[in-house]
């Protein structure tokens, strides 16, 4: 027994060890406790965000149902509002007859995402998408009728946290063009194929993609139909509100 230590001491030790294991268990518990909540208020901001900026762009664009002026706001918490390039074609039996830069403005918030394209309100989180507001595209047995809103040159960007409120302004005028009769296709530039896809096939068209950075959606309505072109030219502006 001269070489053992006493059972006491044997089991202080223990005890000790015991200890410290359980404190380093509760700090590492801890730590990812408060990683987990700290992401799940990242992401409950951002979703709001999408929300609210999503309704703003409603108001603050409505290119079919004005003409001359209008100005809005659209409030965020965190991320960046500002113009990609985007296009949109209108193709005659398989021709493109027209070409536009459309572009789009669209808010970033981690995972969350809103555009204002082509006329529609699109949002997209974790690789989803889905139209809010549907293009303004109007089929009829004979007559089809494709709007296009083209946000204009020099709209800017505005980003920032801890609150920001950005003025968007738009001086709107528009441009019916005659297309003739034909079998007419639509083809948008989209990093939101599925939600385009969604929406044209509810309007009776079938739908194909193009591969490309970003796809494009092609959508056609076929049979022959009078087409119309109305482009809704916002010459667009985006500003912070200081």
């Amino acid at each position: 027994m001269s070489g053992s230590e006493p059972p006491s001491v044997t089991r202080g030790q223990a005890n000790v060890i015991g200890v410290a294991l359980l404190l380093g268990i509760a700090v590492v518990s801890m730590g990812a406790l408060t990683a987990s909540v700290g992401t799940v208020v990242e992401s409950t901001a951002s979703e709001a965000d999408a929300e609210r900026v999503s309704s703003d762009l409603d108001s603050a664009l409505q290119p079919v149902a004005t003409t001359g002026p209008r100005r809005g706001t659209v409030t965020f918490s965190s991320g960046r509002l500002a113009p990609v390039d985007r296009s949109v074609e209108v193709r005659a039996d398989g021709e493109v007859v027209e070409r536009l830069a459309v572009d789009a403005l669209v808010f970033e918030s981690g995972d969350r995402r809103v555009a204002f394209h082509a006329g529609a309100i699109v949002r997209g989180e974790d690789g989803t998408g889905w139209l809010v507001t549907e293009p303004p595209v109007t089929v009829g047995e004979d007559v089809i009728v494709i709007g296009a809103a083209r946000l204009g040159d020099g709209v800017g960007s505005v980003s920032g946290r801890g609150g920001v409120t950005a003025t968007v302004e738009s001086d709107v005028s528009h441009d019916r063009r005659d297309l003739g009769t034909a079998t007419f296709s639509v083809a948008v530039e989209t990093n939101a194929p599925g939600a385009w896809e969604r929406s044209f096939r509810q309007q009776g068209a079938t739908v194909d993609r193009e591969p490309g950075s970003p796809t494009t959606v092609v959508a056609t309505f076929e049979g022959d139909r009078q087409g119309y072109l109305v482009v809704h030219d916002l010459d667009a502006e985006v500003s912070r509100n200081e």
